[in-house]
């Protein structure tokens, strides 16, 4: 059964610092909704600019690019401890997070890659 999304909060955090975000279910989820919509905002953009790297790549493994996937893992990794606001492990949800976007890209990317054609050398 899923929870009265108006009703009380059914448990409580043992952390005395912890201050709660909403008084009820509905506003968590009225607030996730709202971050959604901006997060799926910022992959689009990120997303014309994954469609706009294929041009400067000169074969697949370009396209895949593991040096710099390995270099975009670590720095949202720094970037999720910078903005850490108590989530335990919020550096490893973001890095998953990452890898599975990156992984969708890198696809996308190639099909991108391959309806393209070379430019003349000059």
């Amino acid at each position: 059964m899923e929870p009265d999304p108006h009703g009380e909060p059914r448990r409580r955090f043992r952390d005395p610092s912890y201050r709660p975000l909403a008084r009820s279910l509905a506003e968590v989820r009225e607030a996730i909704d709202r971050l959604d919509e901006q997060i799926v905002e910022l992959i689009a953009r990120r997303a014309m600019y994954v469609k706009d790297a294929a041009r400067f790549k000169a074969d697949a493994f370009q396209v895949s690019a593991p040096a710099r996937q390995a270099q975009v893992f670590a720095n949202v990794r720094a970037l999720a401890a910078r903005h850490d606001r108590g989530f335990d492990g919020l550096e490893d949800v973001v890095e998953a997070t990452w890898r599975a976007m990156v992984a969708a890209f890198v696809a996308q990317e190639g099909r991108y890659f391959d309806d393209m054609e070379p430019l003349e050398p000059g």
